[in-house]
């Protein structure tokens, strides 16, 4: 178990916009920051981040609470795995005690294929540094390829025995179970004998954006032709290939300080530009590139430069990738190296200073690299060029960004020679066609439901009284200590024997003036769990008169925390609109307070009135002839009298 004094140390050095900012490009938004979600698939700004109150809120998908939660969201971590996660981040020593058995069998399964995936590392490394086989073979191997111990430290290069199973045996004797060595993909099991998935590999670790092992990329030394030479882990709970980039750990950081990633498609190649110099590289690792591993870069930046070697048939097979990158609102360049070098050879041979000089000068916009690549097929001959016009005018139609395309159109037309009237013609048919073949599926899909019988859309009734309750709860978290002159209304009778309201004026807390008021008229949240979480606010203000947002939503519960992170972030969505760009200026909620404090009283005090009225009128009709009713009538109409002075205090009609 991690000690409390710990945790307390990890909350008060972790800043959540400088965590949450390794794996979301974060941009300054008033007092806060804002970004692209990283739980959904986004092109504006949905997701905001508070260093004042050192929360988060994403309201696209909902989920929101502290730097802690937002690694138990993001990466999947246990609550103490986020902990640790933080304390080595901001170097701070953690004093814990040794786990059980009977603790380590408790882990569920994820964790426990991480808990293998980490064993498996630390097993691999010490194996090519300590084992005569891995210096002799593996460790050989890395330097040959130029790699320094340094550079084979960052990126926990290992090797595993060539031998059937001796990573599975040692893994066995250390405790962990064979289903999860089969689960990872480690160990392979056949009947009843079990093997190594790399033996006699060299092997690359993959990496969350967190720095967690998901899987390997293992590569054969020896000339075995009916043995892959690169072998990856398979799919499981914790490793998708189509979800990760090999290095986007190492470089997260760097991407977004130069605001631009280097995209190539081997580990040696991230490897051996990280040595050179140059770190804001990730690979897609062999793999087709998809649309969840673009948005991995999109979160850090919206600049990708893509690295093809000369070999101009797999230049021409990556272009389908281009299309991805457009989709998602990215600016796209591209550099080719000099035939029969790639980018391992290449920044291998040369220095950092002449690498970057060839990367500025060569990195090319799309429609220039497109139409060189398509054109040398199209030649002289006026099909084929129409058909590369054709091709280049569908990547420009995946392009989010109307002025963007605007200008690739007037580009593509200087470049090939055609008229750009042609070509935002084509743009427009292409377009149309697209919204018509739209349209024809969703037709389609509402046809083969037509034999379902129509049911009338419900309209959701809003739940005044939890808005309130909410609204309240709001006013505690944001002005509970706060001093404030108060309009207070007292019930009397006049001298005809009519209620009405006498208005005094008296200065208090916000938390002693909202607690007093609710405490007179009898009132307990109908929320279960607003009721504990205003309790909570309470005592905290009864124990200190103060409440700090950082520290308290630290101390609660994650159900608790998530709640309270809702409502403290609720009134941020509408600085993502940038409304005072428009000349539209929000009132500022402490200008005020006093006010917000005493219409949400009253307005509350009318609901349980509305409430109390209905409870009436139903005993009414129920005992038509009841002695009682004269007295609930009167009472109705005393309600009545009283819910009419509230609301010309509102100024609301009843």
């Amino acid at each position: 178990m991690i000690s409390q004094n710990t945790i307390n140390q990890v909350f008060e050095t972790a800043r959540v916009e400088e965590v949450i900012g390794d794996f979301v490009q974060l941009k300054k938004a008033g007092s806060n920051f804002k970004g692209l979600s990283p739980f959904s698939d986004e092109r504006t700004p949905s997701f905001m981040v508070s260093p004042v109150k050192q929360i988060w809120k994403d309201f696209s998908s909902g989920k929101g609470g502290n730097v802690v939660a937002f690694l138990m969201e993001h990466e999947h971590f246990s609550y103490p795995e986020a902990i640790k996660y933080l304390a080595k981040k901001y170097n701070i020593e953690i004093e814990e005690t040794e786990q059980t058995d009977e603790q380590k069998e408790k882990a569920n399964e994820r964790e426990s294929m991480y808990l293998v995936s980490e064993f498996a590392q630390k097993y691999f490394i010490r194996i090519l540094h300590n084992h005569e086989q891995g210096k002799a073979i593996g460790l050989t191997y890395f330097k040959e390829r130029g790699f320094t111990d340094e550079t084979i430290e960052k990126f926990q290069l290992g090797y595993a025995l060539d031998q059937w199973d001796a990573f599975t045996s040692e893994a066995i004797k250390q405790g962990y179970q064979l289903e999860f060595l089969e689960k990872t993909g480690l160990t392979i099991v056949k009947e009843e004998k079990q093997f190594d998935r790399f033996k006699g590999r060299v092997l690359f670790p993959i990496h969350s954006m967190s720095g967690r092992v998901l899987g390997f990329g293992g590569r054969i030394l020896t000339n075995d032709k009916k043995a892959a030479k690169y072998l990856n882990s398979p799919e499981s709970e914790i490793y998708h290939k189509s979800k990760i980039l090999y290095g986007i750990y190492q470089a997260k950081q760097t991407i977004a300080k130069e605001d631009n990633c280097y995209l190539v498609e081997g580990y040696t190649d991230v490897i051996q530009f990280h040595q050179r110099g140059i770190k804001n590289v990730v690979a897609s690792s062999g793999t087709a590139l998809t649309s969840e591993q673009i948005r991995l870069v999109n979160r850090l930046t919206k600049n990708i430069t893509v690295l093809f070697d000369g070999d101009a048939a797999g230049m021409r097979a990556s272009l389908r990738g281009i299309d991805l990158i457009l989709e998602q609102g990215m600016n796209i360049k591209v550099c080719t190296f000099p035939e029969g070098e790639d980018p391992d050879s290449f920044a291998k041979q040369n220095s950092l200073e002449e690498l970057t000089l060839y990367l500025e000068e060569n990195a090319r916009d799309f429609i220039n690299f497109k139409a060189n690549v398509l054109s040398e097929e199209a030649s002289t001959d006026p099909v084929k060029k129409a058909e590369t016009i054709r091709d280049i005018i569908t990547s420009i139609s995946k392009i989010p960004d109307n002025i963007k395309q605007e200008i690739y159109i007037k580009d593509c037309s200087r470049i090939m020679d055609i008229s750009e009237e042609v070509l935002f013609s084509t743009l427009a048919q292409m377009q149309n066609s697209t919204i018509r073949e739209a349209n024809k599926k969703y037709k389609q899909k509402q046809k083969a439901f037509e034999v379902v019988k129509r049911q009338e859309q419900q309209v959701e009734k809003v739940n005044i009284q939890l808005v309130l309750e909410k609204k309240i709860l709001e006013i505690l978290l944001l002005y509970g200590n706060k001093e404030e002159d108060f309009v207070e209304y007292y019930l009397k009778e006049n001298e005809d024997g009519e209620l009405e309201l006498e208005r005094t004026l008296e200065t208090n807390k916000v938390f002693k003036k909202i607690f007093l008021s609710l405490q007179e008229d009898e009132v307990e949240f109908t929320n279960e769990l607003f009721q504990k979480i205003y309790f909570q606010i309470i005592n905290k203000y009864n124990e200190s008169e103060e409440l700090k947002i950082e520290t308290f939503v630290n101390q609660l519960e994650p159900e608790i925390a998530s709640e309270v992170t809702s409502i403290l972030m609720n009134e941020e969505r509408y600085t993502l609109h940038q409304w005072d760009r428009q000349n539209i200026f929000v009132k500022q909620k402490e200008e005020t307070v006093s006010q917000l404090v005493s219409e949400n009283i009253l307005s509350l005090r009318k609901q349980l009135l509305n409430q109390k009225i209905v409870e009436l009128s139903e005993e009414v009709k129920e005992n038509n002839e009841s002695d009682n009713n004269n007295e609930h009538l009167q009472d109705i109409m005393d309600y009545l009298s009283l819910k009419k002075l509230i609301s010309e205090k509102l100024n609301r009609v009843i």
